[in-house]
């Protein structure tokens, strides 16, 4: 035998281990809290968007998804807790491609993917954009503190942004923030009044047709508004 003959005789070979897949416990527990808490987040949602802040009560949430009060206040506090939560996850969702704008983009690029963005959630968030309807239209009761600080903070160091396009010749002077209050409010409009388009058109945004003849429409009244005449 040389010295590159291996025998395995009599040597008990022992089985391949599987790699791990299950969760350790603690995981495990940690996973399934987070899964209850964001049902009872989608469910919150579904009624605060249909009664809002002032006429949701906890009973009506917890009968929602079917647990006690008691057990809803393991994952939540309070009311007010479990509202901010959701309109926090709401804003975050909404602001955040906004906030990568830069000046170094080209705003036809960005605009287009940014108006494709706010109608995909009008589309698949429906609930969200009524929610913050509401929200707005009782007078931003809980919500009045943020948008006169964050949000406006958020939109005065986005505004810097499409000035510097103005300024480099890339788009037609506009005003920065009427130009994304016309953004919100045209992709918006297909979550909030989704009552009138369907009954209008008889399609809403889950027609994907309708969504991508909807999505050009916006697309093309903004950015051709926008671009400047060709000398």
């Amino acid at each position: 035998m040389t010295k590159a003959d291996i025998s395995l005789k009599g040597t008990k070979v022992q089985p391949l281990k599987k790699p791990r897949t299950e969760l350790e416990p603690g995981a495990r527990r940690r996973k399934k809290f987070d899964d209850k808490r964001q049902f009872i987040l989608e469910t919150a949602l579904s009624v605060f968007s249909k009664y809002g802040f002032h006429g949701t009560t906890i009973e009506q949430i917890a009968n929602s998804a079917d647990i006690s009060k008691t057990n809803l206040f393991y994952y939540f506090s309070n009311k007010e807790e479990l509202y901010l939560t959701i309109l926090e996850n709401i804003l975050n969702d909404w602001l955040k491609p906004i906030t990568v704008f830069e000046e170094v983009d080209d705003p036809e690029d960005v605009l287009k993917n940014y108006i494709r963005l706010k109608l995909e959630l009008s589309r698949d968030q429906p609930e969200a954009s009524r929610l913050f309807c509401l929200e707005i239209i009782q007078g931003a009761p809980i919500l009045k503190g943020y948008l006169e600080n964050e949000l406006k903070s958020i939109l005065q160091d986005k505004s810097k942004v499409i000035e510097s396009w103005v300024s480099k010749g890339k788009i037609k002077p506009i005003n920065p923030i009427q130009l994304i209050f016309f953004i919100w409010s045209t992709t918006q409009h297909f979550a909030d009044f989704n009552v009138q388009v369907k009954a209008i058109t008889g399609k809403d945004l889950s027609n994907k047709k309708f969504f991508e003849e909807t999505c050009s429409a916006i697309q093309q009244l903004i950015i051709d508004g926008l671009k400047r005449p060709r000398l």
